[in-house]
């Protein structure tokens, strides 16, 4: 197989589910998902060996946190194996795993080292890819906003508090697309056409669903791959019989499941967009409560009131219907009316199912946001809880900063910390990157 580039650099975007959650899982409904701004960057740097040193390893760094690196070594599997990918203790302690990295990487390598017509293992050589996510991936104490595109937390990875915008399926997908693009030539992937994109969401939904340990909707990784998108999930039998990775067959059966003609999600693009003059804008919320099994909660609903449950997720997609053509087309009081009844109708599943999808503490503060001048709707996106809130506005700094304005009375008043994330919502999903070299500490 041709060498492989010398440098490649990948970003995939963040998510809001701004209508949908719950009744995405079931492939009966859809869900309206957007891309947004804050981004995971993921870029490749080829190890050059030691004259007469032979290396076998991959060292993949997130170096905004305090001493978070990982080596990997990988070897051959016999049988159609691919690849089996090691973590190396480098000495230090305690040994730190980091599961989707690893996994990630047993599934893009096996993958690249089984394609046809002739898999090689010698298309995989030493590199080093370097993870850089936007600061509002994380919640931060600091009262100073950062002037610095990667800010460094000033801690370790498993401590960082997420702001919920989706990094696992972000980082799955950019570090996928990376491999891909420093591995294998452009003639092979290519990440600017339909066919490469399909691969790129295919693999990147395998190797999230074995890290998370199940298969998930896979809407937060059709929004890294695509962006902005009406989604409907692809059937969960897609990716139930994978053998394990390392074992014999694993790396054939990654590529003939990556490319199988039996994917079935519906991903539409074209009914999905934001007319201009709007901006949909997130508020991290710090101090709430956490909330536990609410998936399991609404199921358990739905299996002993079926007919109930089902009336009410049907009203849920048709309210994101209408929601997703009210936006595109710069509806404002349609937009309003539609956010307005998504969020009843989630509330009350919520209400029936005894999870807490809009809080009561949530509808307080998205009631008194949508009575400022600008704010055109609010939601709690996705599941719901206690953490977030999407919010439609007019574009214009006068709304900004009487949101920000109020958010800091609210968390006053309240006692949790409120704040307006910079990140906007956006269109794009995973794209390739230009990169000059300059060292991220200076970015």
């Amino acid at each position: 197989m041709p060498g492989h580039k010398k440098s490649s650099v990948v970003s995939a975007p963040g998510k809001v589910l701004l209508a949908g959650g719950y009744i995405v899982l079931d492939r009966e409904y859809s869900g309206l998902v957007f891309g947004l701004s804050a981004r995971i960057n993921v870029v490749s740097h080829p190890i050059q060996p030691t004259q007469g040193v032979h290396l076998t390893e991959i060292v993949v760094e997130s170096p905004q946190f305090d001493d978070d690196s990982w080596v990997y070594g990988y070897t051959p599997v016999e049988g159609g194996g691919g690849v089996k990918v090691t973590q190396l203790d480098p000495g230090r302690k305690p040994f730190k795993p980091n599961h989707f990295v690893e996994t990630t990487l047993n599934y893009v390598l096996s993958y690249i080292v089984s394609l046809p017509p002739k898999p090689s293992f010698t298309a995989i050589t030493p590199a080093k890819f370097t993870i850089l996510a936007d600061n509002d991936y994380y919640s931060t104490s600091s009262a100073t906003p950062s002037s610095r595109r990667f800010r460094h937390l000033g801690q370790t990875i498993s401590k960082a508090n997420k702001t919920g915008l989706g990094s696992s399926a972000a980082l799955v997908t950019s570090l996928t697309g990376c491999l891909l693009s420093h591995y294998l030539p452009a003639s092979v992937f290519d990440l600017s056409t339909p066919s490469d994109r399909q691969t790129l969401h295919n693999l990147s939904q395998a190797a999230h669903c074995a890290a998370q340990g199940k298969i998930g909707s896979g809407f937060d990784v059709a929004s890294a791959v695509y962006g902005s998108c009406i989604y409907r999930r692809f059937s969960p039998s897609l990716l139930s019989s994978l053998p394990a990775p390392g074992t014999r067959g694993f790396g054939k059966a990654v590529v003939e499941t990556v490319h199988s003609s039996s994917w079935d999600q519906e991903i539409r693009k074209e009914e999905t967009d934001l007319a201009k003059g709007y901006k949909i804008r997130m508020v991290d919320v710090t101090g709430g409560t956490a909330t536990v099994s609410m998936v399991k909660l609404v199921n358990a609903w739905r299996e002993k009131n079926k007919t109930e449950a089902d009336e009410l997720f049907a009203n849920v997609e048709g309210k994101m219907k209408v929601l997703a053509q009210a936006l595109k087309s710069g509806d404002e009081p349609g937009t309003r009316k539609a956010m307005g009844e998504v969020r009843r109708l989630m509330k009350t599943m919520g209400e029936k199912s005894g999870a807490e999808i809009e809080p009561d503490s949530q509808t307080k503060m998205l009631d008194e946001l949508e009575g400022l001048e600008g704010v055109v709707g609010s939601v709690v996106p996705g599941a719901g809880g206690y953490d977030a809130a999407a919010l439609v506005i007019k574009d214009g700094e006068d709304t900004v900063n009487r949101i920000n304005k109020f958010l800091e009375e609210y968390s006053q008043r309240e006692g949790v910390k409120a704040r307006l994330l910079d990140v906007l919502g956006e269109v794009e999903g995973a794209r390739l990157e230009s990169w000059d070299g300059t060292r991220w500490e200076e970015l």
